[in-house]
């Protein structure tokens, strides 16, 4: 590109200049080399012995603005000639079609957006030089991307299971401090009649129940806005809605301590077992002499953790142990989404447990992971 300039000595003429960069499309925080290379320059007077490197300034407008100072390395040729790596730049003869002058800046980008850059005056050893006018044209426009947004949100449930009209806790936290969150059911990726809202406090935490009645409901969100979005939603939360239990003649019954199943930690890298045990549950059969026996199953969804990471519900397995009403204790093994036997037994009261262990494989991402184990009496 050619851009008119003035140099003092006296001297004028048309400068063709070209700029480059080592990267066009930078992100915000990247350094950015910038070259401004002078292929011709007015004529001026020529350098007498040892001079200083040739230095320059590069405008930077539009996203950013400032300037990017750029130099030649030092060079001493006594005939005028600045060296740059293999290239030799002689300000003299430049004016005369000669070899270009080579100068090198950086600069940190600190702004997304469209970057300009634009020639500016320069020093040689033969003259000062400035752009006659208001400024030469734009060299170069750079494309910077933004950085990515972090999404801080998350939900976690008081319950991974209950049935229809069951009112689950809901708390959050990482939300924009005072903003109206909706708590809602989803069914896969579709959402569900389920919805509760809330508020933000000043932390970004909130605190709400939710009745889920929506039979299709399979996890819980939050979100920020009119409709859930990576951007401003907390990843689903695992939920299942359970029948309710219906026995034969109202004399079947069963109760347990305690809804949630926390197992204990594993060790990131190898293959490793959390260990635990599911609260105990007692069956009462007050169904009389020549009912059916009793069988009380269970099934396992998937463990969903982080960023979609998932532990497939195979990898629990539990070995049942029973007392009182005939109760025998189902067979160790896996439990999954195929299910399994926890116990069967007829008349009186049984307590039934059951110890697990889950079998996580070698290098599982870390993070909390959550899954719902569904109990079945028939």
């Amino acid at each position: 590109m050619e851009f008119p300039t003035r140099c003092l000595p006296a001297a004028a003429g048309p400068t063709t200049a070209r700029i480059e960069v080592d990267d066009p499309s930078p992100g915000v925080g990247d350094t950015v080399t910038v070259t401004y290379r002078l292929d011709r320059t007015p004529p001026g007077p020529g350098p007498q012995g040892a001079f200083p490197a040739p230095t320059g300034r590069v405008l930077l407008g539009g996203a950013q603005t400032g300037e990017v100072p750029v130099s030649a390395a030092p060079g001493a040729d006594p005939g005028g000639a600045a060296v740059t790596g293999a290239e030799a730049a002689s300000p003299g003869s430049a004016g005369a079609g000669g070899s270009g002058v080579v100068m090198k800046g950086s600069f940190v980008v600190t702004a997304p957006g469209e970057l300009t850059l634009t020639p500016g005056g320069y020093a040689l050893p033969g003259g000062v030089c400035a752009v006659a006018g208001p400024s030469a044209p734009v060299a170069r426009r750079l494309t910077v991307a933004p950085l990515p947004v972090m999404n801080l949100r998350g939900v976690a449930l008081g319950t991974s299971y209950g049935e229809p009209g069951a009112r689950v806790r809901v708390t959050g936290a990482g939300f924009t401090p005072g903003a109206a969150v909706t708590v809602a059911g989803r069914a896969g990726a579709a959402g569900t009649a389920d919805r509760a809202v809330a508020t933000a406090d000043r932390s970004g935490a909130f605190g709400v129940e939710l009745v889920v009645a929506d039979r299709g409901t399979t996890g819980v969100v939050a979100y920020e806005g009119t409709a859930w979005s990576p951007e401003r939603g907390a990843r689903p939360q695992a939920y299942a809605v359970v029948e309710p239990t219906a026995p034969a003649g109202g004399g079947l019954t069963m109760t347990q301590a305690g809804a949630a199943i926390t197992l204990g930690p594993v060790g990131y890298g190898g293959a490793g077992g959390g260990a635990g045990r599911i609260g105990t549950v007692t069956v009462v059969d007050a169904r009389g002499a020549g009912a059916a026996r009793w069988t009380l199953r269970g099934k396992l969804t998937d463990f969903t953790g982080p960023d979609g990471a998932r532990i497939p519900g195979a990898s629990l397995s539990w070995i049942p142990s029973c007392g009182g009403g005939g109760c025998v204790p189902g067979p160790p093994g896996a439990v999954g989404p195929e299910g399994a036997v926890l116990a069967s037994g007829e008349g009186g009261s049984s307590t039934v447990d059951a110890a697990v262990t889950l079998r996580v494989p070698a290098y599982t991402p870390p993070g909390a992971y959550r899954a719902a184990l569904t109990l079945t009496l028939s």
